[in-house]
């Protein structure tokens, strides 16, 4: 399972577990996947395993987002948004055309907090932290120009300030190429039923067939559903973030504007995304079964689009202009557990370790974060490897990646492909017809993204591919429709080896997740 690429075919567990292993990392979102690289980039014999799809949980349902999270420094968080900040600028310089600056735009409001000084001390924090000085203020008139379409009613000026977005799934992906370079092992659809002093059972959820593997310490990264796997009593209060998804022409943003809900002052955002416009995000207790899907609820949905309508008063925007929805559900080990006494939104957002008999458990943290996780854990497992003294000092995310230099491509998307496949985007391009250099309507897709994750990227289901390795679920209506999908078929289903049944199977399964759980409720059917 080591080299270049995931095998899409038939896994024998019994020949590749069938070894002693330093570390078994449970867990195939971003902290998993950053425990893995670094652990192999450290010479540590490690193994993840994923029950269902690589960044099926929250990995692939954050607000997309890499940032310091300005409005910790309100509550006090220093060192978190210290530590955000930084992983923030080694992203930022580690993976061009993956992890990319964002400008935000936050007006200030008569009667409205935060007024312009508080605004302007948090941003002096936030520069300083980043070793950047800039100018925020913009008067009313300019701030105008550079967030057209916002209310006007009581508007004083504005804030601008640099964060930055990524493709989260793609990021988790990057991860695991980068880590299985190194030497790492990662499989999806592999579950942990067992884990007992060092000892799990495995059970392959796609082609059937069991194993026990064996590891010196278990790292148990299973984001919100940790407290399933770790003995002793809850400690992980899961919280849900929701998020609309309105075409780009209906919501035109040449950066994200910030704003404060009306109702409850909470800080709402929307921006470009992939093509499109992303809106969120709530922050409410799940009670949901974590093995279950999460999906946006109406009261979720009619907030968003109250903050959308008052932000951006003209525009007249509604349910009819969403195109899809997502909800992840995020992993805090906060003081309200189990009891929803606390205000969510004041919930710590810092990782937290615990040791278990053989196992360690990391949770919480932000996305932007995951690579000091990672090096914490690795600090934190020292004891039970004997003989293993690495430097655990922070170094480059990813190794220097050329950009292909096909004349074909779309501008930027030599950027893009490098972002998101480092070393593979050159092969990428060179294994794509023609016609498949071209980008998938209302998003930055291109059609060879699909041959290429069919035929390289362990897809074992079609939302695999069309939720996770690429983002067109979300970004396109009704999943992509019919047009999409036809074409989705002719180039993947030669890929993927399967039957028409199994495409038929696939498609149907598909198209039914999109409408129960990335759809708006009143348009939801029972699958």
């Amino acid at each position: 399972m080591n080299g270049a690429h995931w095998s899409p075919g038939p896994r024998d567990l019994d020949r590749v577990l069938a070894q002693q292993w330093d570390l078994l990392v449970v867990g195939g979102g971003i902290t998993g996947a950053g425990v893995l690289l670094e652990a192999a980039r450290r010479g540590l014999k490690a193994l993840l395993v994923e029950r269902r799809d690589f960044a099926w949980g929250t990995s692939s349902r954050s607000s997309k987002l890499v940032h310091g999270g300005l409005r910790y420094l309100k509550e006090g968080r220093f060192a978190l948004t210290r530590e955000a900040v930084r992983e923030r600028e080694a992203l930022l310089a580690g993976a061009p055309g993956l992890v990319e600056p964002l400008g935000f735009a936050l007006g200030a409001y008569a009667g409205r907090k935060p007024g312009r000084h508080a605004l302007l001390l948090g941003l002096a924090l936030y520069d300083r932290m980043a070793g950047q000085r800039a100018r925020h203020w913009h008067g009313r008139d300019e701030f105008l120009t550079l967030a057209p379409g916002i209310a006007t009613a009581g508007l004083r000026g504005g804030i601008c300030y640099r964060d930055a977005r990524t493709d989260d799934a793609r990021l988790v992906l990057r991860v695991l190429q980068e880590a299985q370079r190194l030497g790492g092992t990662a499989l999806n659809y592999v579950a942990v039923t067992q884990a007992d002093g060092g000892r799990a059972l495995l059970s392959d959820q796609a082609g059937g067939g069991s194993a026990t593997v064996r590891a010196r310490l278990i790292v148990n990264a299973t984001g919100a559903a940790a407290d399933a796997l770790r003995p002793g009593p809850r400690r992980i209060r899961p919280l849900r973030g929701s998020h609309l998804v309105l075409p780009a022409w209906r919501l035109p943003l040449a950066q994200a504007v910030s704003l404060m809900h009306p109702a409850d002052g909470r800080p709402v955002f929307a921006f470009p995304w992939e093509g499109a416009t992303l809106v969120g995000t709530t922050d409410l207790d799940h009670a949901g079964d974590l093995a279950r899907e999460p999906s946006i609820t109406q009261a979720e949905a009619d907030y968003l689009l109250a903050a959308l309508r008052w932000q951006f008063p003209t525009l007249g925007l509604g349910e009819d202009d969403v195109i899809a929805t997502f909800a992840g559900v995020r992993p805090i080990a906060g003081t309200g557990v189990g009891t929803g006494a606390a205000d969510p939104s004041k919930e710590a957002r810092e990782h937290a370790l615990w040791r278990d008999d053989g196992m360690l458990t990391v949770t919480g943290g932000k996305l932007t974060t995951f690579r000091a996780m990672a090096l914490d854990v690795l600090r934190a497992a020292r004891p039970a490897l004997p003989g293993w003294h690495a430097d655990l000092a922070p170094g480059p995310v990813f190794a220097p990646v050329a950009p292909p230099g096909d004349r074909r491509l779309p501008p930027g998307q030599a950027r893009r492909l490098a972002g998101r496949y480092g070393a593979h985007a050159a092969a990428l391009v060179g294994a794509a017809a023609d016609d498949e250099l071209e980008t998938i309507a209302g998003t930055d897709t291109l059609w060879a993204e699909l041959r290429w994750a069919a035929r390289h990227e362990a897809v074992r289901h079609l939302d695999d591919l069309l939720l996770r390795r690429t983002r067109l679920g979300i970004l396109l209506r009704d999943g992509g429709g019919a047009h999409v999908l036809a074409r989705v078929r002719a180039i993947c289903k030669p890929e993927l080896g399967w039957s028409d049944a199994r495409w038929a199977s696939e498609h149907a399964a598909y198209l039914a997740l999109c409408a129960s759980h990335h759809s708006l409720p009143a348009r939801r059917r029972t699958p």
